[in-house]
């Protein structure tokens, strides 16, 4: 069984930051990908940023210069720094890692967290 958390979410103004963090626990062997995604009200869920195991990252064009993912390997923790927030960036923000357990590596499975909410205000 493996676990995730975001945590790190709030109110803040238009222009404002704030840090995002996932950390994952349980039967933990090896995390690969880890992603973050937002889902707005009435919107789709939309991939964020995601970073692989070695470090390389991703962006979604809309985020670029002002966010910057990163992990932390033996902590199993993830983080996404939300700089010069936009009222539009208001959305409940997931964290999704795929994960190897003792018993399944070298497979590896999707997990999920509850989300954490981020609301921007103008």
């Amino acid at each position: 069984q493996v676990q995730l958390v975001e945590s790190g979410g709030g109110k803040v103004q238009a222009g404002g930051s704030l840090r995002l963090s996932c950390a994952a626990s349980g039967n933990i062997y090896d995390i690969r990908d880890m992603t973050w995604y937002r889902q707005a009200p009435r919107m789709q869920r939309e991939l964020v940023a995601s970073i692989t195991n070695g470090g390389r990252t991703t962006y979604a064009d809309s985020v670029k210069g002002r966010f910057t993912i990163s992990r932390d390997n033996p902590k199993n923790t993830m983080y996404l720094q939300m700089n010069s927030l936009k009222p539009e960036e208001t959305a409940v923000y997931y964290c999704k890692a795929d994960v190897s357990t003792r018993r399944s590596w070298p497979g590896r499975d999707t997990y999920w967290g509850q989300g954490t909410q981020v609301t921007v205000s103008s």
